[in-house]
């Protein structure tokens, strides 16, 4: 078995990247998710090592200084982070690996990571990002106006991923990721064991 492939799922809010991942993991059940770590409190039903890697934040800030994450933030006053080792030991077992964050974790990602695969998730029109927000009913409109200026930012940076997949339906978006994954596992630099057998025959 080879190494496998980490692929960043990524997209602006409302976009249906939790949607698109879900339901991908459900149909490649081989693939492995991504677990992060957090210093916040497990919620009711979370467990630790399935959901998150619970952390204490003295230990999360010994784990940034010892360059243990692909990527962090601090939100709301408590640290997300991706662990590295975790991430490395699933690809070097021959999983492959798919994380849903954020842009700007993503593209920290891939200034460390650029053998990755970016795959940026992008709504039908701007329209639809706006009634799926609002479908939501949790938004109040400055924090819906908000959000929707910040996802118009994020859609600007989809040139900076390998690929983007329309949602227009979620069955169609994890057939694309499908395909984009197949693809992937043919390219000549993700095969070079099998092509130095070829050479010496």
């Amino acid at each position: 078995m080879g190494k496998g492939i980490l692929v960043v799922l990524s997209g602006p809010s409302g976009a249906g990247k939790g949607t698109i991942c879900k339901a991908f993991l459900e149909r490649n059940k081989s693939v492995r998710l991504s677990i992060s770590c957090t210093t916040r409190a497990p919620r009711e039903g979370e467990v630790d090592g399935v959901n998150y890697f619970f952390t204490e934040k003295e230990e999360f800030e010994k784990m940034i200084k010892e360059d243990k994450f692909l990527e962090y933030a601090n939100v709301y006053g408590n640290f997300y982070g991706t662990p590295k080792s975790y991430v490395e030991e699933t690809l070097n077992s021959g999983y492959d690996i798919i994380l849903e964050i954020d842009t700007q974790g993503a593209l920290n990602i891939k200034e460390s990571f650029s053998d990755g695969v970016f795959i940026f998730v992008m709504p039908p029109s701007l329209d639809e990002l706006k009634s799926r927000i609002i479908g939501r009913g949790t938004e109040t409109e400055e924090t819906l106006n908000k959000r929707f200026s910040s996802a118009a930012d994020e859609i600007k940076l989809a040139e900076k991923y390998n690929y983007a997949v329309l949602n227009d339906t979620v069955e169609n978006a994890v057939s694309k990721i499908e395909s984009i994954i197949t693809a992937e596992k043919c390219k000549i630099n993700r095969i070079k064991d099998h092509m130095d057998v070829l050479q010496e025959v």
